[in-house]
């Protein structure tokens, strides 16, 4: 960002920030790909934006466009501009360094900071060309580390000028860190919100395997961790991960699945941890009770009762004898009286309800 001043210094947060920034060319444009596009990011939610097509470097939240002035937004557009210059010129450098023809190629630069929960930082600052590393500073060693023989060009041009690598590390450390707790300052009662996730998990079998799907719904800021422990330990080359995606409302959501056999099912659970958590929470997979089996035996020895019933009331009356009817359901309406199979839901009762297993949910 182009500071309208030296940023103050501001008190470390009690969570952790990151701030990032992205900017991407490519060489042939189309419809919703612009050639160049520019764009800031903190706790992974856009910021500012700047593309080719508008040409106009834009606030994308409330906390950002409250606390900057029309100047700000002219001198970092004009700066946005000038990078779309210069990203045009890299492309055409690195088509030639890698002799291609002129073709669909895209460069990416992306660099920023992080302010961990204990007050240390990290930061870094790296290219890559048609979805590869290119090139990456070392800002310990204050060296470049090249990729390949083209990217070599590169690192020795740029470590030819000494002091390049520290005025980047002199950023990354100072400068950036400083911007991010002034956003994070900005917009803090939006960015230290917390939204606890909704965890469900289920299972599906097929083809003598049982994948187990592990979902979490709702949470903010977007940095989850969904993993499957098997008898407590971590499954992490078995654990296939989504994306963390957004919802309409600015929550996210995620996704993890894992396959097992069908029998180790009470082997495995869930570990999700999230900011708004105290600890990690640990989530197992129940199988859904079967009632259709239940549901029909049930109606079939009711149906055999009222036979019964009903047989044995006809060899009494050949018998010359009166009985009365019991009622269904002795706490139903006034004593003596029947309760019909209409009635029986109103009082809070049903055939199948012998079948549900008390505070188990069926899956719909």
């Amino acid at each position: 960002a182009s500071p309208l001043g030296c940023p103050s210094a501001a008190p470390v947060p009690a969570e952790p920030h990151t701030l990032r920034y992205f900017y991407t060319a490519v060489s042939e444009p189309s419809p919703g790909v612009p050639q160049f596009v520019a764009m800031g990011s903190v706790d992974g939610e856009v910021f500012v934006y700047y593309d080719s097509e508008t040409r106009r470097k834009e606030p994308r939240v409330d906390w950002i466009a409250g606390h900057t002035d029309q100047q700000y937004w002219d001198r970092e557009t004009e700066t946005s501009k000038s990078n779309e210059k210069f990203f045009r010129v890299n492309l055409d450098t690195l088509r030639e360094r890698y002799n291609q023809s002129r073709g669909s190629h895209t460069v990416q630069h992306m660099f920023g900071c992080d302010l961990l929960e204990d007050g240390s930082i990290r930061g870094f600052d790296q290219y890559g060309y048609d979805g590869r590393d290119f090139i990456a500073l070392d800002k310990d060693a204050l060296t470049y580390t090249a990729a390949d023989a083209a990217a070599q060009i590169t690192k020795r041009k740029w470590e030819q000028d000494e002091s390049l690598a520290e005025r980047r590390k002199f950023y990354l450390e100072n400068t950036c860190i400083e911007w991010l707790r002034k956003y994070v300052s900005y917009g803090k009662d939006v960015l230290e919100r917390r939204e606890r996730p909704e965890v469900r998990v289920s299972g599906m079998e097929a083809n003598e395997i049982l994948t187990l799907s592990c979902r979490a719904h709702g949470f903010y800021p977007q940095p989850i961790s969904i993993s499957w422990l098997k008898d407590g330990v971590v499954q992490e080359q078995e654990t296939q991960r989504g994306s963390t995606v957004p919802n309409s409302d600015g929550t996210y959501h995620a996704l993890a699945t894992i396959d097992v056999l069908p029998g180790d099912w009470d082997k495995y659970q869930c570990r999700v941890e999230h900011a708004s958590l105290p600890q990690p929470g640990l989530f197992s997979w129940e199988p859904p009770s079967n009632l259709i089996p239940i549901v029909v035996g049930v109606a079939v020895a009711v149906v055999a009762v009222i036979a019964a019933l009903a047989g044995f009331a006809v060899w009494k009356s050949k018998q010359g004898k009166k009985y009365e009817v019991l009622p269904w359901v002795s706490a139903g309406p006034a004593h003596g009286s029947s309760t019909t199979l209409e009635e029986l839901p109103a009082l809070g009762l049903s055939l199948c309800s012998p079948g549900a297993s008390p505070g188990q949910e069926t899956p719909l």
